[in-house]
């Protein structure tokens, strides 16, 4: 088998390899390796590596193969870690120039968890600064370019993630989400990306604990993928006040289960979203292909009033707690868009702060009386297709004035402000040849039941003309220019310098 095809396995055919002593991790990492030489300069996917100890734990992973060890469930898988969790020995900027030299002595407990079932940590992979917006590019580390057109958005803020497993540098990786975050470079990048309920990923890393907005989980090329990588992640932690006992096995291996069961609804915009013509068109054809595989099919949405309205000042919050303290003393540090975030949640009230827990419970209660009727939504992932990164972010939709930087992603945060699980299955390409990904919403709490119906989707749709997942042209990402050399690339060069 030729290094080029190992890494265009999937994670769980790579582990059964290992196992089997068909594979080496060593021979699997140093594939990945030049899969990321070849391409990455195209893309900016990748963006801190320890090839040394990646090496290391390689070698180490084939010799507990060759002595008969039992070995755990992601055993010499070589991961992707996003820039935003801490790595040990490995640099961890979070985008930002206040972190540009940090090195990390520990890791955070999903790293440490994913090393413990035997990952090996390869890189760290590309996010806005702090995570804020849905366009990886930063002042440390620059843009990351969609694989498809690297002149194009990945999104984000797991942008390196989604681009990393597109064009096979890992077979896995880590994302985290509150608008969307993993979600939305799944569908601009031909990947799955799965937010989880809150909680079942713990992290001992959120300043506001009890908040369900801001989740980790895992992405990869295909469901099955995320499952296993799911199964451990997912735990119990008592640093995480949303954390519960887990069975890991609940999530994997996933059950068969009979779309034709299923009871769906389909929106474009869960009656608020500023959802683009193109992109309703595209959701138009693709229900149109795959509909004859549901039980049942209608249009219908639960009742979203005051969504736009509570996801702005709960995301307000969430900024103001992070990053007051540097927008008080060293504001000249921070970007665009964690400067917008602190000023919009200066202009809001304890009364505001109310209201917007009030309406998200709400939202909440709605979608689970929905829930009754329905098995599952489906919507577009994104409300408009992959734009220029040089664009940071819409500021309208089909001539429309968005009402922030963020408002682009409301059909994400939709699914998030209900605390529901919701998925991303890549479908097709539209016409410009840029991926296009529906959005699976499950019940709360329906993790396990959610991923094995999605499996089902996946594997339908993959025999439906227009409906599979997209392969981006490797050879063409391997000749084009750096992205480094683009006009735009230093967009943000100067954020965070001394004034």
């Amino acid at each position: 088998m030729t290094d080029t095809a190992l890494c265009d396995l999937t994670a769980i055919e790579l582990r059964r390899l290992i196992g089997r002593k068909a594979i080496s991790p060593v021979d699997l990492l140093d594939a990945c390796l030049k899969r990321i030489e070849a391409v990455n300069p195209a893309i900016n996917a990748i963006v801190a590596m320890d090839e040394k100890a990646a090496r290391e734990t390689a070698k180490a992973a084939e010799q507990a193969v060759m002595r008969g060890e039992a070995l755990p469930p992601l055993h010499g898988l070589p991961l992707g870690i996003k820039d935003l969790e801490e790595t040990k020995g490995l640099r961890t900027t979070y985008g930002s120039r206040q972190f540009e030299s940090f090195v990390p002595d520990a890791d955070c407990g999903m790293v440490a968890n994913l090393r413990r079932a035997g990952g090996n940590v390869l890189g760290k992979t590309n996010v806005p600064e702090f995570g804020a917006g849905a366009n990886s590019v930063n002042p440390v580390y620059g843009p990351t370019g969609n694989p498809f057109r690297p002149t194009h958005n990945a999104a984000g803020s797991s942008g390196g993630s989604a681009a990393a497993l597109a064009t096979g540098m890992v077979p896995l990786a880590s994302g985290s989400d509150t608008g969307g975050s993993l979600r939305n470079p799944a569908a601009y990048c031909g990947i799955v990306g799965y937010r989880p309920t809150a909680g079942l990923v713990p992290s001992e890393k959120r300043g506001m604990g009890w908040s369900c907005l801001p989740v980790l989980g895992p992405m990869a090329r295909n469901v099955p993928d995320v499952a296993l990588m799911l199964a451990v992640m997912a735990a119990d932690d008592s640093y995480d006040p949303l954390a519960a006992p887990v069975d890991p096995a609940s999530f994997y291996p996933l059950p068969e289960v009979d779309p034709g069961s299923l009871r769906v609804a389909v929106t474009e915009d869960f009656g608020f979203c500023p959802t683009s013509q193109e992109v309703r068109g595209l959701f138009r054809d693709r229900i149109g292909r795959i509909r004859h595989l549901f039980g049942s099919v209608a249009e219908a949405t639960p009742d979203m009033t005051g969504a736009d309205d509570a996801f702005a000042v709960l995301r307000a919050e969430g900024m103001l707690a992070k990053h007051m303290p540097a927008y008080r003393t060293r504001r000249h540090v921070l970007g665009p868009n964690i400067i917008a975030n602190v000023e919009e949640g200066l202009t809001y009230t304890l009364e505001d702060r109310a209201r917007a827990h009030v309406a998200q419970t709400a939202i909440g209660r709605r979608f689970s009386a929905f829930f009754k009727d329905f098995d599952l939504i489906i919507t577009p992932g994104m409300t408009v297709q992959p734009r220029p990164w040089t664009e940071l972010a819409p500021t309208e939709i089909d001539g429309v004035k968005l009402r922030s930087y963020y408002h682009w992603l409301a059909l994400p945060y939709a699914a998030t402000l209900a605390g529901h699980p919701a998925i991303i299955l890549p479908c097709g390409l539209d016409a410009n040849g840029l991926p296009f990904g529906l959005q699976i919403v499950g019940k709360r709490r329906g993790d396990a039941a959610l991923l094995a119906t999605a499996a089902a989707i996946e594997r339908a749709t993959a025999r439906i003309h227009g409906c599979s997942r997209p392969i981006p042209d490797l050879e063409a990402l391997a000749k084009a220019a750096p992205i480094h050399t683009l006009p735009g690339a230093d967009m943000l060069a100067h954020v965070g310098r001394a004034a």
